[in-house]
C-alpha cells in the first residue's frame, strides 16, 4: 500500500498539472476569440487524439515497465508544453484572437496534446491497481484513484481561471513545465514492483509477440471470452457521444453566467464531488454488483441532465453538476474492477487502452459537429427563431437558452438508453459471469 499511495500522489501531482493546462488553453481561448465553435473544435481535438491514441498507449503499458512509460508520459508533455511555450512567447498577442489563425491552432494542439500525454499514466494506473492490490480491495482502491481525479479537478479548475484572470497564459505554461520536471524527478526516486515479461524501451523489435505491438485482434478475443463485457463498452461509447455535447459546451455556457474568475473558482467546488464520491467508494466498494452500482448511477447522472438547465441561473447549474461529478467515479471505478477481474494482468493495458480508445471515439464526433449545431441552429431559434414564442415563455430566451436545450435533450436521450441497457440480456450476462467463478484463466493470453 506504501508503494501505491506513493505513485497515487505521483500520478495526482501529473493529473493536476496536466488538468491545469486544459482548463487555461479553454478558458483562455474562448476569452480571445469568444467562439463556441473553438472550444466545440478543442474538444472534439482532444477526445480524438485520446481516442486514436489509447490502442497503441495500452500496448506500451503492456509490453514495457509501468515505470518507464510513466517515465515517458511525463516527458512527453514536457517537451510539448516547452514547445507551446516557445511559440507563445513568439507571437503576438493579436494573432491569437483569430480563429483562423494557424499560430492559434498549433499553440492549443500542442498544449492539448502534452495534457493528453498523461494519459498513458491513467492506464498504467489502472494496472498497478491489479498488481499491487487484493482483488477484494480493488473497487475500494479504484475509489481512491476516483478521489484523486477529484482533487487534480479540484485543484486544475481553480488554479487555471485564477491564473489566467490575474496573470495569463505565459504564467500559466511556466507552472506547467516546473510540476512537470518535479513529477519526473519524484517519480525517479519511487520502486515499482514489475511483472517478469517485459521488453525494454531501447529494444522495442523485440515487443512482437502476441501479434505485434499493438495486437488488437488478441485484445478483442480477450473480451469477447468474457460475455456481455464488449456491450458494457459499447454502452460507455454512447454515454460519451451524449457527454460530448456537455463537454464541448459547458464552459461556453458557463462564461454567459459569470465571469471566468467565478466560473474556474466554482469548477473547483463543484469537484468536490468528484472526491466525495471517491471517498464513498473507496470506504464502502462498489456493493455485490458493480455493474447494477454503474447503471443506477447513470439513471441518476442522466436524470440530473434533464433538469438542471431549465433555469437560466447558476444555483440549479451547481447543484446539478455537484451531484452528477460525485457520481462519476462509481461509474469509473465499477468499470475497472470489473475488466481488473475478467481480464488476465498481461493484457490489461490493451484493454484498458482498446476501451478507452472506443469509449472516447463518440465524443470528437458529437464535439466536431455539436459547436456549429449550437451556433447556427440551436442558438438562433432561442434568439430569434420560433424558440423564443413556443419555448421562451417558460424556458427563457437568449444564447445560454439554445445552449440549455442541448443540454436537456441529450439527458433525456442518455436517460432512456440507460433504462433500456439495464434490460438487456448482455447486462444480465455479465452480471452472472462478474459474480460467478473467475474468468481470468478463460482469457486468451
Amino acid at each position: 500500500m506504501k508503494t501505491f499511495y506513493a505513485i497515487l500522489a505521483n500520478s495526482l501531482t501529473a493529473s493536476i498539472t496536466n488538468m491545469f493546462v486544459w482548463f487555461a488553453v479553454t478558458f483562455w481561448a474562448y476569452l480571445e476569440t469568444q467562439s463556441v465553435i473553438v472550444t466545440a473544435v478543442m474538444a472534439g481535438v482532444y477526445t480524438l487524439t485520446v481516442a486514436v491514441s489509447g490502442f497503441f498507449l495500452g500496448s506500451l503499458v503492456d509490453r514495457y515497465k509501468k515505470k518507464s512509460v510513466m517515465l515517458l508520459s511525463s516527458l512527453a508533455s514536457l517537451v510539448l508544453y516547452v514547445l507551446a511555450s516557445l511559440i507563445f512567447v513568439s507571437t503576438p498577442t493579436e494573432a491569437f484572437a483569430d480563429v483562423s489563425s494557424v499560430t492559434l491552432w498549433v499553440f492549443i494542439i500542442l498544449a492539448l496534446v502534452g495534457a493528453i500525454a498523461g494519459n498513458l499514466r491513467g492506464i498504467a494506473l489502472a494496472t498497478l491497481v491489479t498488481i499491487l492490490i487484493p482483488e477484494e480491495r480493488r473497487d475500494k482502491a479504484n475509489g481512491l484513484v476516483g478521489t484523486a481525479n477529484g482533487v487534480s479537478f479540484l485543484v486544475a479548475s481553480i488554479f487555471s481561471g485564477l491564473v489566467i484572470g490575474f496573470l495569463g497564459m505565459f504564467w500559466m505554461l511556466v507552472t506547467a513545465i516546473v510540476l512537470t520536471t518535479l513529477v519526473m524527478l519524484h517519480l525517479l526516486t519511487v520502486s515499482l514492483p514489475e511483472p517478469a515479461k517485459h521488453v525494454t524501451l531501447s529494444a522495442p523489435a523485440e515487443a512482437k509477440p502476441d501479434g505485434g505491438l499493438v495486437d488488437l485482434r488478441g485484445t478483442i478475443r480477450a473480451i469477447v471470452v468474457v460475455p456481455g463485457l464488449f456491450a458494457l463498452i459499447l454502452f460507455a461509447t454512447f454515454n460519451n457521444f451524449l457527454g460530448g455535447v456537455y463537454m464541448s459546451l459547458m464552459d461556453a455556457y458557463g462564461l454567459l453566467l459569470v465571469p471566468v474568475e467565478v466560473w474556474g473558482t466554482l469548477w473547483g467546488f463543484l469537484s468536490l464531488g468528484f472526491i466525495v464520491g471517491g471517498v464513498m467508494i473507496a470506504r464502502k466498494g462498489l456493493g455485490r454488483s458493480p455493474l447494477r452500482t454503474l447503471f443506477l448511477a447513470n439513471i441518476v447522472m442522466w436524470s440530473i441532465c434533464c433538469v438542471f438547465t431549465l433555469r437560466s441561473s447558476i444555483v440549479p447549474l451547481a447543484i446539478g453538476m455537484f451531484v452528477w461529478l460525485s457520481l462519476i467515479p462509481a461509474v469509473e471505478a465499477a468499470e475497472h474492477t470489473i475488466l481488473q477481474k475478467v481480464i488476465p494482468l498481461e493484457r490489461q493495458g490493451r484493454v484498458f487502452g482498446f476501451a478507452q480508445s472506443i469509449e472516447q471515439a463518440a465524443s470528437p464526433i458529437t464535439a466536431f459537429l455539436i459547436g456549429p449545431i449550437a451556433q447556427l441552429i440551436f442558438i438562433p431559434f432561442m434568439t430569434t427563431g420560433a424558440g423564443v414564442e413556443l419555448l421562451g415563455p417558460w424556458f427563457g430566451t437568449g444564447t445560454d437558452r439554445g445552449l440549455a436545450l442541448l443540454f436537456t435533450a441529450a439527458g433525456l436521450i442518455g436517460l432512456c438508453v440507460t433504462l433500456l441497457a439495464m434490460r438487456s440480456t448482455a447486462y444480465r450476462a455479465l452480471s452472472e459471469n462478474f459474480q460467478g467463478p473467475d474468468l481470468l484463466e478463460a482469457a486468451p493470453a
